[in-house]
């Protein structure tokens, strides 16, 4: 089974940044065009894309839609989004205008009963984003620590028809520390449901590290390192295939 890569595009203010440890103190810009970088990612080869709305995240609602339609309109790969999307309205409007697929963040933590309805109203488009400090969830854009540790929140849902799991290591995110693979494999060998890996990613050695992973892990996220040079696309897709 191919490796499904998602290089990242986290949006602040418009831009292409990146952040370490979430941290919107720390955001190092990388383009100011999200959509010439979309252009750039597909024309790379990879089949996917992974939106963020950073400001979104904080806010609890869109704020770089201007950014994520004119990614829309640059590429023809799918792009899966997150990023203050917490309510019915808000999901199947994306949906509408050409997302593949919406992630859910802190409303799959703070609220299952919209989580829920949501995989069963666009089974095979919502993915639940499952973000951890200390292996436990923490929400708001990473902002509040929960109660509730990631693998207990990903067996909530292990029935609910989500059509992937993107787990995040927020202390390796944007630290170019390696990914947390043991605790990614975890999750994959807990529940049903494909797992992504994110946070950390430093080289080429990752990602054919995850390919390796006899747990089964789905696909792996591409941030910083990919930016900065690290590792390039030809090198990910390689290892990835």
């Amino acid at each position: 089974m191919t490796l499904t890569l998602f290089p990242a595009i986290d949006l602040k203010g418009g831009q292409c940044v990146r952040l370490k440890r979430g941290d919107m103190d720390q955001a190092t810009v990388y383009a100011d065009d999200p959509a010439a970088q979309a252009r750039a990612w597909q024309a790379a080869g990879f089949g996917w894309l992974h939106v963020v709305d950073l400001d979104g995240a904080f806010a609890g609602e869109s704020r770089n839609t201007g950014a994520v339609r004119a990614i829309l309109g640059a590429v023809t790969i799918p792009v899966q989004l997150g990023g203050g999307i917490r309510d019915l309205a808000g999901i199947e409007a994306w949906l509408g205008e050409g997302v593949a697929r919406v992630i859910l963040g802190s409303a799959a933590a703070k609220n299952p009963g919209l989580t829920r309805e949501a995989c069963r109203l666009f089974p095979g488009r919502i993915v639940l984003g499952i973000d951890a400090r200390d292996g436990m969830v923490a929400t708001e854009g990473w902002a509040e620590a929960g109660s509730v540790s990631a693998l207990d929140l990903a067996a909530m849902y292990r029935d609910a028809g989500a059509a992937a799991i993107v787990f995040t290591d927020i202390g390796r995110d944007g630290m170019l520390a390696g990914l947390n693979i043991a605790a990614t494999e975890a999750m994959a060998r807990a529940v049903p449901i494909p797992v992504i890996a994110s946070g950390g990613l430093a080289s080429v050695d990752d990602v054919r590290a995850v390919r390796a992973s006899p747990a089964g892990i789905a696909g792996v996220i591409l941030g910083r390192a990919l930016y900065d040079g690290r590792i390039t696309p030809d090198e990910a897709i390689a290892a990835a295939a």
